[in-house]
């Protein structure tokens, strides 16, 4: 079992900037991969980035590159998303995940994760 939780959401105008956090608990951090999608309602799960075990391969959704980045900190057993230049349509819940399949952070697709965040809202503002 892991417990994954989420923090830093909140509102933010257009342009500016957050840090999502997840907190994993339960195995080892550095046996599995970590992701973070989003989601509106009425939508599917999106992709939005996963980073390996070492933090070493990166992966982002095309929409996202350039703006957002993932980082992972071992000794603290928490992944981040740092997102600048934030865009109105970058308003959803936003879910950090652990994909336990495979150590290299490949998957996009969210049936590969295993566990999941209970979500935070993230809002922009025009």
């Amino acid at each position: 079992q892991v417990q994954l939780v989420e923090s830093g959401g909140g509102l933010v105008q257009a342009g500016g900037s957050l840090r999502l956090s997840c907190a994993a608990s339960g195995r080892t951090f550095t046996d599995y991969t970590m992701g973070w999608f989003r989601q509106a309602p009425g939508k599917e799960r999106e992709f939005v980035a996963t980073v390996s075990w070492s933090g070493g391969n990166r992966y982002y959704a095309d929409s996202m590159k350039g703006r957002f980045t993932i980082s992972r900190d071992n000794a603290k057993n928490t992944v981040y998303l740092q997102m600048n230049d934030l865009k109105p349509e970058d308003t959803d819940v936003y879910y950090c995940a652990a994909d336990f399949s495979t150590r290299e952070g490949v998957h996009q697709d969210s049936y590969e994760y295993d566990y999941w965040g209970q979500g935070t809202q993230v809002t922009v503002s025009s």
